[in-house]
């Protein structure tokens, strides 16, 4: 049950003077409290609760702001609870008291990721609200350029199988006691590999952290929370112990060599580096395909745009036309796949820019091409492997039974096309598509401070909240820059 009310705030305390000596006014997290009304996720989040019955619920806005805490500082669940207790920056942040000490048990941060936020685009809703506020402190022009592109998380389980992800979360474990005690190494167990089951790899975990225990080593805060990272990778295998990896991750390939197992975030991005539209898909979906609603989602969070900024993957003619017929001018170089000209709408293959090959239906790649046909009438044959094909759930009307081989055949034009060769020959290209790096920078940014290189859980949802405490964290800063280098002008 919900109470009806959207407050947030401290309650009296003889101590609250502690924060105005330890939370400093340049603080991020005090100043984040301090410029954002959080009350919009109430109102969001009110409809999954009942008003009437169960037990009273944890205000959402503290549930969510958990969340930020988590993600930014890749803490579990245990560990999140844990550091409130003795953090007063956290606690500040949160609204407690700083003597409190009856905070939330952590299994409802599971649920509240679960239940509460399930139906509810957090994503869309995160960056709403902090191009809103760039919007108002004036440091966002609304006729705006933006930079698209996508960057992508590697899944939870990421090429490797859960008994190596445990594996190497118990050498993390590991690790941090030995900084603590060198003396301990003499009392661990034999390590194990991936060659043992999963079943002997758990015990050989439960061996490592009961002699911690014994030793009260589990008390001091590094290991305290490698330990718990631990547990909590051990408490998933409970409910996937039937495959080896997320299941709603998929392989994108970024060459013809690589791939990746996980998800890709598609980024709209102002010339202010502020994050304007974001979507998560799945790794194999072709970045393209997102232009018009990453387009769209910032015209709808208040901007117009006048320019659009990418690399080939957003050159197909499908998007020259959508943005001509916007008045949108397009700064992205022509790649391959713009040049085989407009496919049927039921057609499923994709074109993968990094690999310069196609995708069929069911993610599988092209093994190679070949060009045939008459000098004006030129077509491209991309070949898959067949053994793939013949097994393949989806093979019925694209593989031919007893068919030696499978190609998939485009036509080459580019009359369609000149019109925009000619444009990228101009200045306004040139001075435009120099900005791409922006984007670049950002997408760096994302993996290496807000550890976004990787999925902190399974799913496409868990990966949509990530998505949204991230940007919401990273667009929340630059707009905190920007702001205070505007003040000191």
């Amino acid at each position: 049950m919900l109470k009806n009310s959207i407050q947030g705030e401290m309650l009296l305390s003889p101590y609250s003077e502690l924060y105005d000596i330890l939370i400093k006014d340049d603080n991020y997290w005090r100043q984040l409290n301090d410029s954002i009304d959080f009350s919009f996720l109430y109102d969001e989040l009110k409809d999954n609760y009942s008003s009437q019955m169960g037990r009273t619920a944890v205000n959402p806005i503290i549930m969510f702001k958990y969340m930020l805490l988590k993600s930014y500082y890749k803490l579990s669940d245990r560990d999140l609870i844990a550091r409130t207790l003795t953090d007063m920056e956290f606690k500040y942040f949160l609204g407690y008291s700083p003597e409190e000490t009856d905070l939330i048990n952590h299994s409802l941060l599971s649920k509240f990721r679960k239940l509460r936020l399930k139906d509810i685009n957090i994503l869309d809703l995160m960056i709403t609200k902090t191009v809103e506020l760039a919007i108002n402190a004036g440091i966002i022009n609304t006729k705006s350029k933006i930079i698209l592109d996508s960057t992508h998380s590697n899944s939870l389980f990421h090429n490797v199988s859960q008994k190596d992800e445990i594996l190497k979360r118990a050498k993390e474990l590991r690790k941090a006691t030995y900084q603590v005690s060198e003396k301990i190494k003499e009392y661990m167990p034999s390590k194990v590999d991936n060659t043992n089951t999963l079943e002997e790899i758990t015990s050989y975990c439960n061996k490592v952290m009961n002699i911690i225990e014994e030793d009260s080593l589990n008390e001091i805060g590094a290991v305290s929370e490698r330990m718990n990272y631990l547990k909590e990778g051990l408490e998933d295998l409970d409910s996937q112990k039937n495959y080896s990896k997320d299941e709603e991750a998929k392989t994108g390939h970024k060459s013809k060599d690589t791939h990746f197992d996980g998800y890709k975030t598609h980024i709209a991005m102002s010339e202010e580096r502020i994050i304007t539209a974001a979507t998560i898909t799945t790794g194999e979906k072709s970045d393209g395909k997102e232009l018009e609603q990453l387009v769209e989602k910032s015209e709808q969070n208040g901007l117009e745009i006048e320019a659009v900024i990418g690399d080939g993957a957003y050159s197909s003619k499908e998007i020259i036309e959508y943005t001509k017929k916007k008045n949108i001018k397009l700064a992205s170089k022509l790649s391959k796949a713009v040049t085989h000209g407009l496919r049927k709408k039921d057609d499923k293959f994709e074109f993968n820019k990094d690999a310069n090959m196609y995708v069929c239906p069911a993610g599988h790649l092209a093994v190679r091409k070949a060009k045939t046909g008459k000098k004006d009438q030129k077509v491209e044959s991309y070949y898959f492997d067949v053994e793939k094909c013949k097994i393949c759930q989806l093979k019925n009307g694209c593989y031919k039974e007893g068919a030696s081989t499978k190609t998939y055949n485009v036509k080459i034009k580019d009359e369609v096309h000149i019109e925009h060769m000619d444009y990228m020959n101009t200045e306004e290209f040139n001075k435009l598509y120099s900005e791409r790096y922006k984007i670049e920078a950002k997408n760096a940014e994302l993996k290496k401070n807000y550890n976004y290189d990787k999925a902190q859980s399974c799913g496409l949802l868990g990966m949509n909240i990530q998505g949204a405490t991230t940007i919401f964290i990273s667009n929340i800063k630059r707009i905190m820059k920007l702001k205070k280098e505007s003040d000191e002008k």
